[in-house]
Formats: structure tokens, C-alpha cells, sequence
């Protein structure tokens, strides 16, 4: 992943949290993660795994694929 789409990600992860009024503190939760970890994927600053794309996916009930819905 180049660093342009890496924010693109981080931006749609984002956006699907505020959509549904979720805190950076309730994704982490929900995603077993740390909620600095969550900030640094929404500002691009971190790549992330699979099996992190994963997590959150499933705390936001979406596909994973719609993650990556946006234009790269």
C-alpha cells in the first residue's frame, strides 16, 4: 500500500466510526485495540494488518471489503 492510499483507509475508518457516533475509545474496544492505535490508523500515520482490518471491520458490522471503498 502506498502511503496515499494508507490515508485514504484511515480516513474511511473514520468516517464509518462517526457515522455511527462510536468514540476512537468504543472502536478500540469493540476491535481489541488501543485507542492511540486507532488514532494513528485514522490519521495515516500506520499501516495495518489483515487481521486488523479485520477487527475493525467486524466492531464497525461492516464487510471488509467496504473498507476499501473509496477511490484510491
Amino acid at each position: 500500500m502506498n502511503q496515499n492510499t494508507i490515508v485514504k483507509l484511515g480516513l474511511k475508518i473514520r468516517v464509518e466510526r462517526q457515522k455511527q457516533k462510536m468514540s476512537q475509545e468504543k472502536l478500540a474496544e469493540l476491535a481489541n485495540l488501543n485507542r492511540n492505535f486507532i488514532g494513528m490508523i485514522e490519521r495515516g500515520e500506520t499501516n495495518v494488518t489483515v487481521k486488523n482490518l479485520e477487527n475493525l471491520a467486524n466492531a464497525l458490522n461492516l464487510p471488509i471489503q467496504e473498507l476499501f471503498n473509496f477511490i484510491i
